[in-house]
């Protein structure tokens, strides 16, 4: 009888611990870079003071129960719902757009799973050391170092995960009277569980999951491949360069060149000078390997032990790589430690690599996907820019009551009603005046009112009547409403409206 592959694997597999080794270089500058602004921005922004005369002194502040988002000077409301699909749409063409040019960076660098993975593996290695000594720590039988060194992880990662909680809590109340109700127990029920829920989920997904949220979870890593052209620059060996003919062997130097290369490994990287020192030896060894049919890879396997995803990519391009471009870094160290040529694993093209002639890697921006992802990129940008920098200061809508349609006064005048809805978008309280044009002013009747105060974020009602002569009313086919905000005539819009009468009805 045989047995099916999905019998020998089981329906799961079990997770192998990764323990990434530290490295130097410019992507690990630019990771750590990018984790120290999102973080910043991130645990601050609900921190940041912006002075406000009817809401939290609060720069960021997703108001729910007030119904609206305060983004420093720009207040969003319900009505504006077409700004967040112009944000959606631009993020998911933005996604599109990077992937084309440069695959998965989004997932190397930006992606939320990303960053807070990675400080948890900084954590993990400040408390427990290197990862040899991770890797003989974990082997070891629980004692009393374990118990400390884990423990402390553990606890510093849970210290991580509830501030991550409790500061997207603070996005949506004011941060400092949240943490006094927090930590008194004055807080809301929601705080406590949405704080809670983000704990677990931030501790289990960067702490305890890791690679497997990228693998198993995100479907981005999925559908990559539909987005990849040709010529997209992604992380690749060089196998024809570092397996040649007779594949990739360890190197064969002297002792003086081992222990450098050791030392250069720990270090993370070696100076210029120590470099240009190499080059003369190293040229000469690579002439050796050259001869013997050897690639430049020396099988040091660095590539693998600094992946966070711990995948091997001189297996080729993999779904699970999330090119974050430490195994680059790593490479460039061991080619740097034995004077040879960089570049055996960078970001480079399938098809520069399948070229009998190779240029130097280079983005292309000329491809009819790219340019298409381009352009619509900046035309959704410059409709949403456009969209936000062009709104008005309210929004208005006049109905018709047609329940009748007109109404014959005992003096033969001719009334129609209508109903006037003024929603405040300004961030303070407005006064609005309503009036009329191409009617008598006299016609106009608000009902006692010459005036309505409608404070930010609300709308407020007025019901309107216009009585016209016989004579004037058949005549009279439309006229216009104007709301007029007050101090600020330049602001004045109006409504064209219809006017109904026996004589002549729509």
């Amino acid at each position: 009888m045989q047995t099916g592959l999905e019998d020998q694997l089981g329906l799961y597999q079990k997770r192998i611990p990764i323990f990434t080794r530290s490295v130097k270089g410019r992507f690990r500058r630019f990771k750590t870079s990018v984790l120290v602004l999102a973080y910043a921005m991130y645990f601050l922004l609900p921190w940041i003071p912006w002075a406000r005369l009817d809401a939290p002194a609060q720069a960021l502040l997703f108001d729910l129960p007030g119904r609206q988002f305060l983004i420093f000077g720009l207040t969003v409301y319900p009505q504006n719902i077409i700004w967040l699909a112009f944000l959606l749409i631009i993020a998911a063409i933005l996604l599109f757009f990077v992937t084309g040019l440069v695959g998965r960076a989004f997932c190397g660098y930006f992606c939320f799973q990303t960053v807070w993975t990675d400080f948890f593996i900084w954590i993990e290695k400040s408390i427990q050391g290197e990862r040899p000594t991770r890797v003989r720590l974990f082997r070891q039988p629980w004692d009393r170092e374990k118990i400390i060194k884990v423990g402390s992880t553990h606890a510093l990662w849970l210290l991580v995960s509830f501030w991550t909680g409790l500061s997207f809590v603070a996005y949506f109340t004011y941060a400092p009277q949240l943490v006094l109700d927090f930590f008194s127990g004055r807080a809301a029920d929601a705080a406590y569980i949405t704080t809670g829920l983000l704990t677990l989920t931030t501790y289990v997904a960067a702490g305890l999951m890791r690679e497997q949220v990228c693998t198993y979870i995100c479907p981005y890593g999925r559908f990559q491949s539909v987005m990849y052209e040709p010529q997209t620059l992604a992380v690749h060996y060089d196998a024809k360069r570092g397996e040649n003919v007779h594949g990739r062997a360890a190197v064969r130097a002297g002792r003086g060149i081992v222990t450098e290369r050791r030392h250069d490994r720990a270090e993370g990287g070696i100076s210029a000078e120590r470099r240009l020192i190499n080059l003369t030896t190293g040229a000469r060894a690579l002439a050796e390997r050259h001869e013997k049919g050897l690639g430049d890879c020396i099988d040091c396997g660095l590539c693998v032990q600094v992946c966070p995803a711990g995948i091997d990519i001189r297996e080729g391009l993999q779904y699970r790589c999330i090119s974050c471009g430490l195994c680059i870094d790593a490479c460039n160290t061991i080619m740097d430690s034995f004077g040879f040529p960089r570049g055996l694993i960078r970001y480079d093209s399938e098809s520069n690599l399948a070229a009998a002639t190779r240029t130097p890697p280079r983005l292309h921006w000329l491809g009819l996907k790219t340019l298409g992802y381009g352009a619509a990129l900046i035309l959704m940008s410059g409709l949403l820019a456009y969209s936000i920098s062009s709104q008005d200061s309210f929004d208005r809508a006049v109905s018709q009551i047609r329940q009748p349609l007109y109404v014959v006064l005992s003096n033969n005048d001719i009334r129609n009603r209508y109903q006037v809805r003024i929603t405040n978008k300004a961030a303070q309280e407005q006064t609005y005046f309503i009036s009329a044009t191409d009617i008598p002013a006299d016609a106009l009747d608000l009902g006692g009112f010459s005036e309505i105060s409608i404070k930010p974020g609300h709308s407020g009602l007025v019901q309107v009547s216009v009585h016209l002569p016989p004579a004037l009313a058949s005549k009279t086919e439309r006229f216009n409403l104007v709301i007029t905000p007050k101090g600020k005539p330049a602001e004045a819009r109006s409504e064209s409206v219809h006017f109904d009468s026996p004589n002549r009805r729509p």
